[in-house]
């Protein structure tokens, strides 16, 4: 499993416009093979930044078929005229546990 991270800024003062938006446009990004999980967070200090937290079977999952399809230009259909700047992009393994 990969953690897909995403940082998200929005323009001040249409936060809840994207909130729908991303709710609207989730399906797409939650249908992708491979796509475990979707998740998006609100920041309480920062109100216009947003972070996605999108579970992949693999970073292949997400490139191959996600990023690579219509799905992607679909998905920032919904969402992309809010943003402030470029999302920041990672992805992540998890650390194991030392028993």
């Amino acid at each position: 499993m990969v953690l897909e991270v995403a940082l998200i800024d929005v323009h001040p003062g249409e936060e809840d416009a994207f909130a729908a938006a991303y709710q609207a446009g989730r399906p797409i990004l939650a249908g992708t093979p491979g796509c475990l999980s979707v998740r998006m967070t609100r920041g309480v200090e920062s109100p216009s930044r947003f972070v996605l937290l999108v579970e992949w079977e693999s970073v292949e999952a997400h490139l191959e078929n996600f990023r690579a399809t219509d799905r992607f230009h679909q998905w920032r259909g919904h969402i992309g005229k809010f943003f402030a700047t470029p999302p920041l992009v990672e992805h992540f393994l998890d650390v194991p546990d030392k028993a």
